[in-house]
């Protein structure tokens, strides 16, 4: 069953933790890899000097401000791209960033870029609809509580304070 968009419309912490063991689902061409969801990374709004939305409402980031439950996804290092799941309510801009999967014969892929690149996900993902199961959606693991731990966020040593939040989480 897809996740319906109430899921998303949670606190991005929660939506964090709770992606962790589902599955998803991107459509390239016709054909649909599959991956379970093994960490995730939060980003908390205006506020979080390490979210694209710090710097406010731009061409980029507008996906953010909207309604939960699209995908915002954007370039890095001008060859990687980075899913994001919108989160929260309209203009919170918030999000869960995507950093590892594990694929449907158990290998594991860690990094934002690397899970994106087997999920054949790039910019013209942007802005899709994740409760629509038209090219891109998830479906709710298994009943059994997932177990996990948390961590520093990556990459980010320039957002102050922030950089301290304990905000990733990594399936066990």
């Amino acid at each position: 069953m897809i996740i319906p968009r109430s899921f998303y419309a949670k606190d991005t912490l929660i939506v964090a933790e709770k992606l962790l063991g589902c599955t998803i689902h991107a459509d390239r061409d016709g054909v649909i890899t599959a991956a379970r969801i093994i960490e995730t990374e939060a980003y908390c709004g205006t506020a979080d000097l390490a979210c694209h939305a710090s710097r406010g409402k731009t061409p980029r980031t507008e996906v953010m401000f909207g309604e939960p439950g699209f995908a915002y996804v954007y370039m890095i290092y001008g060859m990687y791209f980075c899913l994001n799941f919108v989160t929260e309510k309209e203009g919170n801009a918030c999000a869960v960033l995507l950093r590892g999967i594990e694929t449907t014969d158990g290998r594991k892929i860690y990094g934002p870029g690397k899970s994106c690149r087997y999920l054949k996900i790039d910019k013209s993902f942007n802005r899709l609809d994740l409760c629509s199961k038209e090219t891109i959606w998830l479906e709710r693991g298994a009943k059994h509580k997932v177990m996990f731990k948390t961590d520093r966020r990556v990459g980010i040593d320039y957002a102050g304070d922030w950089k301290d939040k304990q905000w990733r989480f990594i399936m066990l």
